[in-house]
């Protein structure tokens, strides 16, 4: 399990790279609003005019202001692409306790202000 140590070099599968997706977000809402349409517990639906395939391992990190500066991160894998809205469906393969609980408070703020 351990396709983090290559970093691609010559005759590495396309398959087998991490693309990282870094944004930050001034507010929960704006992450919410701006960029994934859809999380939950298991993954996320990212907007992006240029989906990546599906197969493809990601780095994600998306750091939010809630009460404090939080940052969610693990690893996902895109499972499925949209062209309508266009985007990718991302499992999350790898998530810390720590961004599990941050998903689960956000879950629960949306749920309580009728997000």
């Amino acid at each position: 399990m351990s396709d983090e140590g290559r970093r691609g070099g010559e005759g590495t599968h396309a398959r087998n790279e991490r693309v990282t997706i870094n944004k930050e977000f001034e507010s929960f809402d704006a992450f919410i609003q701006e960029y994934v349409t859809n999380i939950s517990r298991t993954g996320v639906f990212i907007k992006s005019q240029s989906p990546l395939p599906v197969g493809t391992r990601v780095t994600l990190r998306f750091t939010v202001i809630m009460d404090d500066i939080e940052t969610i991160e693990g690893v996902g894998e895109v499972v499925r692409t949209e062209k309508d809205p266009p985007g990718m469906g991302v499992v999350f393969r790898e998530l810390s306790a720590y961004s599990k609980g941050l998903i689960e408070k956000l879950l629960v703020q949306r749920a309580t202000t009728g997000g």
